[in-house]
C-alpha cells in the first residue's frame, strides 16, 4: 500500500469536500445536508452505514481477519459566527460558519475511509468511522448512549483537531490531560430594589455581585495549586433598567475550567464564596452549573502510538510535545473516558496564508496543504493499532 500516493491522487477530492462543507455550514443537530453527503460517500466505499444521534453517521469497515476495533472520529457541526473571509467557498448561510476546522475534519476522515476501504483485505479487525454532530454542546454522550461504542465493541479511539496556534504541518501530541474540563454557570443574586438616591433602603445585588467576582479570583491565586491550572471567568452580566433604580436582581454567567481532576473541589470553593458573600450583603442567590466538557485525558500508550505514527508522517522535527495543553474543552473527552484514546493537534497556522486566526474567529480559515497529512495520520494510526504484533 503506497499511502502517500493514494492520498495524493485524491487531493482535489479532499479539497472539494472540505470547501463544500465550508460553504454549507450547519449548526449542531441541524447537519442534515452534511450527514446525507457523509452517508452516501461511505456507502460508495462499501461500508456498513447507519445514522445515530439525530444527524450523526457511523461507517463500519470490517477487515479480512478478526481482531480489535478502533474508532476514528470527526466532528461535523459549525458555529453561529458570521464569516468575514473573502473566499470563493465562503459560507452562504447568514450567521453560520465553519470557524473551528470541523469541515476539514470531516473531509479528512472521509478520504481516509475511502483509502482504507480499498485495503480491507490487509486489515485485521474493524474500523469505525464516527462523524459526530453537535460537538460544541455534548453530542458525544448522546452517541455513546445510543451504542456507538458497541457492536462491535470499540477497543480504542483516535481523534485529531486542525489547530491554528500550531505552525502548519506540525503535530502536537502529549500524554495525560490535554484539554480542560469546562463547566458553565449561571448565578442569580437577589436583592431588594429601590431608588438610586437611597441605597440604604435597598439590598444592591450589583454591589454584592462585584464582591463575589472579586472574591472568586482568590480561588485561582490562593486556594488551588498553581501546578493545577484553573480558570474561572465571568463573561455575561445583566442587571438594571435605569441609572436611578437599584434592580431587584443580577444575573451573571461564566465558566470554570480545570486542566486536572479536581473540579469538584473547585466547585465547592466557588459555592462557598458565593454563599458567604451573599450572606454578608443580606442577599439571596441561586446557582446553576452545567457540564460542558469533562477533562480530556490522553491514554499514555495510545499517545505514544500517535507519536510513532507522526514520526513516520512528518518526522521528529515537526512533532511538538510542549505548550500544547489548553484550557479549552473538547467533546472527544467522553470517548476518552470510556476507552483508551489519544487526541492530537495538526497545525494549520500560516501567517502568509492568513490561517493563523484563532478558532471561532470570523476570519478563521485553514491551510489546506496540511489536509493530506491528517488523512495519512488517520490511516497509519488505524493500521498501526490493528496490525500490531
Amino acid at each position: 500500500m503506497d499511502i502517500k500516493k493514494e492520498i495524493a491522487e485524491l487531493n482535489q477530492e479532499l479539497i472539494d469536500l472540505r470547501r463544500d462543507f465550508h460553504k454549507h455550514p450547519e449548526l449542531g443537530f441541524e447537519e442534515f445536508r452534511t450527514s446525507e453527503i457523509i452517508a452516501n460517500y461511505l456507502k460508495e466505499c462499501n461500508l456498513e452505514v447507519k445514522n445515530i444521534a439525530k444527524t450523526g453517521v457511523v461507517g463500519l469497515l470490517k477487515g479480512s481477519e478478526p481482531g480489535f476495533t478502533i474508532m476514528l472520529r470527526a466532528d461535523i457541526d459549525a458555529l453561529p459566527v458570521q464569516e468575514k473571509n473573502d473566499i470563493s467557498y465562503k459560507s452562504i448561510y447568514e450567521g453560520k460558519m465553519h470557524a473551528c476546522g470541523h469541515d476539514g475534519h470531516t473531509a479528512m476522515l472521509l478520504v481516509a475511509a475511502k483509502v482504507l476501504s480499498k485495503h480491507r483485505n490487509e486489515i485485521k479487525g474493524n474500523i469505525k468511522f464516527i462523524f459526530q454532530p453537535n460537538e460544541e454542546d455534548a453530542g458525544a454522550e448522546i452517541m455513546i448512549n445510543e451504542g456507538v461504542l458497541e457492536n462491535p465493541k470499540v477497543d480504542a479511539a483516535l481523534g485529531l483537531h486542525l489547530w491554528s496556534p500550531i505552525e502548519s504541518g506540525k503535530i502536537g501530541i502529549g500524554n495525560g490531560p490535554i484539554m480542560a474540563s469546562s463547566h458553565y454557570f449561571k448565578l442569580t443574586i437577589k436583592g431588594k430594589g429601590g431608588h438610586g438616591g437611597a441605597p440604604h433602603l435597598s439590598i444592591d445585588p450589583i454591589n454584592c455581585g462585584m464582591h463575589v467576582m472579586q472574591a472568586v479570583q482568590a480561588i485561582q491565586t490562593r486556594e488551588v495549586d498553581a501546578l493545577a491550572p484553573t480558570i474561572i471567568t465571568f463573561c455575561k452580566l445583566q442587571a438594571g433598567s435605569s441609572p436611578i433604580i437599584i434592580p431587584e436582581q443580577l444575573e451573571v454567567e461564566g465558566s470554570i475550567r480545570c486542566l486536572h481532576e479536581g473540579f469538584e473541589e473547585v466547585k465547592q470553593r466557588f459555592e462557598r464564596i458565593i454563599r458567604c458573600t451573599c450572606e454578608a450583603h443580606q442577599a439571596e442567590y441561586a446557582l446553576e452549573i452545567k457540564c460542558g466538557n469533562i477533562l480530556l485525558n490522553n491514554d499514555t500508550i495510545m499517545a505514544e502510538r500517535v507519536k510513532v505514527v507522526a514520526m513516520e508522517v512528518v518526522g521528529p522535527r515537526n512533532i511538538t510535545q510542549s505548550n500544547i495543553n489548553v484550557m479549552l474543552g473538547e467533546d472527544f473527552a467522553e470517548f476518552a473516558a470510556r476507552v483508551p484514546s489519544a487526541f492530537y493537534f495538526l497545525g494549520v497556522g500560516n501567517k502568509e496564508k492568513n490561517t493563523n486566526y484563532p478558532h471561532h474567529h470570523p476570519f478563521f480559515n485553514i491551510d489546506e496543504d496540511v489536509l493530506p497529512i491528517g488523512v495519512e495520520m488517520h490511516i497509519r494510526g488505524a493500521l498501526e493499532y490493528l496490525n500490531r504484533k
